[in-house]
């Protein structure tokens, strides 16, 4: 049985809010309300009493005990009003976060046709922004108003009980505010109305500019984005301009009207005690409570702005996604999720909102195990004929059935249980490799789950991870970012691996990889590390003390004068500009050929300005400013003899630094005790990856083969030491950056089709899921559905290399929405139809 839908939280009111979750704190603040309602009527009457009893009639023992009657209702007024706003706190901020998470779950389910047309920025502002404001409005929905007007007829009884005369005189002044200031409020409300409009307006616009930044810059499109912001953006003013008049004129007309009522106080009051009428200490508690009145008055007035402002900004949000959401996540029925994959698709006819027909009677039939290529014309509909399999898109026509169920039927927990859909731009979420690697199985066991029932997720065993890595072709980059990640300190047991794995690196590959690997000896000179690294020999514990701070330090300079290598190096340095701008002069700051430069890209014009610095100075280094110095003496570190071919390694240099080396071992002794690690064979460096650790070296070249014979042989050596999974591991922990910005296109692919081969669903649709993957990788993912797939799970694949599709069992080819061919790969060439045109280019 199907559960019962719930109702859209789009058709919930404002004041669903306030109560929903929140019975028990409202009836609290009920209950503190009357009794701060009553200690504020206190006051007043203590005034009257002091003055009239105490002071005219010179009672000293009843000033002490009136004044501490008026201070201790004072002070408990007070203290009831802080615990009313922090109840009222937490009520608002239960009801935003209901508001928020309800709003959300409702806004992944909506369609994706609705993503199309609505702007990510404008469903962050709605969920951050517009929100915010009902929710504080839900914490004061009830108790703003009702303690505002108890204290309203509480003073307005007292007074009407002090004098009815005077009372009526003054609250004559309040009808004429509550029918001017309501309309005032209304014409507020209209242009909120319209800022809150023009905002979200503007906010689309920038986020359109921004998201298609790319085709802005290249086709200089500033002029037209510039035009169509500031047409918004002064409309924007102009409404913004006259909400804030009128909600200053509302400021303005209250303020004037409460200031209306000591007038009428100081006038007909002192009347009335100049004929005997009325007591000083009468008239004293009558200005006070006129005082007083202002801010129950004054918080009225705000609470009413805070309500109007509130209702636009809710109801325009849950307007903006009252869309009838795609599927409900929690629907689930009682029978088993698991399907054979038999897929028919019956005259399916799809339409956009606009009309516009994208597929119309397309038919086919698929038993389970069969494999599906779609090909076609660019614009043919093969992309929306599989996203409407995947259940993507609501058909508006036709039929699809799986396993004799209609599409439309099946719950969404049945949905993604069996099929995996892999796209050609796949997304990977901000976080690890892990954490996007298990999101597809991770979500299957979570839906159809009652919100906040939780059920313990079983991540995957290393080895189902591994082998999904490893049949997408994303295991080796894995391997590599666990081989570039460090190790602390505490892992002495995995430390003591890596050590024994760097023996038997040096011992079985030294000679085999001598041409790649430049390995570390402490009385060689090392060709391809930074003069810097020669020199240190190691790695800093104190970041403050890494190879690109020494330089800052003047103690550094003091050591390289002892080992008498700053007068070289400087001149290195010099070296390093000259020869730079001579050989660089003319080319553009990303050309390749600053690579065999340590001065970096951008950095010609410094080289220059500070070369005619030091020629103003006769060429003498002493005679150069401090910062001068250190920028030499950067470039001279930086210099990697091995690589930059704009200075050449004298002999006499190399021997100095090799002896600079050892003297850098008794400088740190002496002052940075305990902050360097120097390397040695026998110890592990902190701070270096496992990689550098292993080899204990510097790799000598950029090709590419090189790097794949170092990682054959680290590979091996890691499974004859059994940490090959341990390593994975680590590397399923990089951080792929803020939406997998830190993988390439093809890891990216790579990572989304392990995601689905996780799940292992019944039916995998792959749509164009191979486009971003080099020949190689290509080719495995072809060798996997070809073999490992066969007969076991149906496939349908949007195609764009027609090279590709020669084993698939069918071969659709589509044409304006149609398919206007169908059947095996060798049937439709011998027909020499349009799959023959498209393959052979030939009519």
């Amino acid at each position: 049985m199907k559960t019962q839908k719930a109702s859209a939280v789009t058709d919930k009111s404002l004041f669903y809010w306030v109560i929903n979750g929140n019975v028990g704190l409202q009836l609290l603040m009920l209950v503190l309300i009357v009794v701060v309602v009553a200690a504020r009527v206190v006051p007043l009457e203590m005034q009257k009493r002091i003055i009239n009893e105490s002071i005219a009639l010179r009672q000293f023992d009843n000033l002490i005990n009136y004044s501490l009657i008026y201070i201790s209702s004072v002070a408990l007024s007070s203290g009831l009003k802080l615990a009313i706003n922090y109840l009222q706190t937490i009520v608002g901020e239960r009801a935003m976060l209901a508001m928020r998470r309800e709003l959300y779950r409702h806004i992944l389910t909506l369609p994706l046709s609705f993503f199309r047309k609505t702007q990510p920025g404008m469903v962050v502002s709605s969920l951050v922004t517009e929100l915010s404001t009902a929710g504080t409005f839900a914490g004061m929905a009830i108790t703003a108003p009702l303690t505002n007007v108890l204290t309203l007829l509480s003073f307005a009884g007292y007074l009407l009980w002090l004098n009815p005369m005077l009372a009526l005189a003054t609250l004559t002044i309040y009808p004429v505010i509550v029918f001017l200031l309501p309309w005032l409020q209304k014409k507020t409300n209209r242009a909120n109305s319209s800022r809150v409009d023009l905002s979200r307006e503007l906010s689309s616009q920038i986020a359109e500019s921004i998201t298609g930044i790319q085709e802005v810059q290249v086709h200089g499109a500033y002029p037209r984005e510039n035009s169509k912001f500031g047409r918004i953006a002064d409309v924007l003013q102009t409404v913004r301009v006259r909400w804030s008049f009128l909600k200053f004129s509302m400021k303005t007309a209250n303020n004037f009207f409460v200031s209306l009522g000591p007038f009428v106080v100081f006038l007909f009051g002192g009347y009335l005690i100049m004929q005997g009428e009325l007591e000083l200490g009468a008239m004293v508690a009558f200005l006070s409570a006129q005082e007083k009145l202002y801010d129950p008055w004054k918080e009225l007035i705000d609470y009413y702005q805070v309500y109007q402002d509130a209702r636009v900004r809710y109801y325009r949000t849950m307007d903006q996604f009252s869309v009838e959401p795609d599927f409900d996540p929690e629907e689930v029925t009682d029978q088993n999720d698991k399907l054979n994959g038999r897929i028919e698709v019956k005259d399916l006819l799809f339409e956009t909102s606009e009309g516009v027909r994208l597929l119309q009677g397309v038919n086919f039939l698929l038993e389970p195990g069969m494999h599906l290529a779609v090909v076609g014309f660019s614009g043919s509909g093969k992309s929306t004929l599989v996203q409407c399999i995947a259940r993507m898109h609501r058909y508006t026509g036709g039929s699809i059935t799986i396993d004799d169920q209609e599409l439309e039927t099946l719950t969404k927990k049945e949905i993604v249980a069996n099929i995996g859909y892999i796209s050609q731009n796949p997304f990977v979420f901000t976080g690890t490799i892990r954490e996007n690697l298990i999101y597809a199985e991770q979500a299957m066991h979570e839906i159809g789950r009652p919100v906040g029932k939780d059920q313990l997720y079983l991540e995957p065993k290393l080895d189902r991870l591994i082998f999904a890595l490893q049949q997408a072709g994303l295991f080796v980059d894995v391997m590599r970012f666990g081989l570039e990640s460090s190790l602390k300190q505490d892992d002495s047991e995995m430390i003591a691996k890596i050590i024994r794995i760097r023996e038997k690196f040096r011992e079985n590959f030294g000679r085999r990889l001598a041409s790649y690997v430049e390995f570390y000896q402490q009385d060689h000179f090392l060709y391809y590390s930074t003069i810097a690294d020669n020199i240190l020999f190691g790695s800093s514990v104190d970041r403050q003390l890494s190879i690109d701070n020494l330089t800052e330090h003047r103690d550094f300079f003091s050591f390289l004068e002892y080992a008498g290598l700053l007068k070289t190096l400087l001149e290195l340095g010099v070296e390093q500009a000259r020869q730079t701008i001579d050989i660089l002069a003319g080319f553009d700051d990303v050309d390749m050929f600053y690579s065999f430069s340590p001065v970096p890209a951008g950095g010609l014009e410094e080289c220059k300005n500070l070369l005619e610095r030091l020629k103003r100075t006769g060429n003498r280094l002493e005679g150069l400013l401090g910062p001068d110095q250190v920028y030499l003496l950067k470039l001279a570190l930086g210099f990697i003899p091995g690589v930059h071919k704009t200075a050449s390694l004298t002999s006499e240099l190399e021997a100095g630094i090799l002896a600079g080396r050892a003297a850098w071992v008794r400088w740190c002794d002496e002052h940075y005790p305990g902050r360097f690690n120097h390397y040695q064979e026998s110890e592990y460096i902190y701070g270096q990856t496992i990689l550098n650790n292993i080899f204990f070296g510097r790799i000598r070249t950029s090709l590419g083969h090189a790097q794949e014979k170092i990682n054959q042989a680290i590979i091996q050596l890691l499974i004859e030491e059994d940490i090959l999974e341990e390593i994975a591991g680590i590397g399923m922990e990089f951080q792929v950056g803020s939406m997998g910005d830190r993988l390439s296109g093809g890891q990216r692919q790579k990572l989304a089709i392990a995601r689905v081969l996780l799940k292992q669903p019944r039916i995998v649709i792959m749509d164009e899921a191979t486009s971003a993957l080099d020949n190689k990788s290509q080719a495995r993912i072809q060798r996997l559905v070809e073999t490992r797939w066969k007969g076991k799970r149906t496939v349908i694949s949007v195609v764009h290399r027609l090279d590709a599709i020669r084993n698939y069992d069918r071969v659709a080819v589509m044409k304006a929405g149609k398919i206007i061919e169908f059947g095996g790969y060798g049937q439709l060439m011998e027909k020499k139809g349009v799959l023959y045109e498209l393959v052979s280019g030939k009519r």
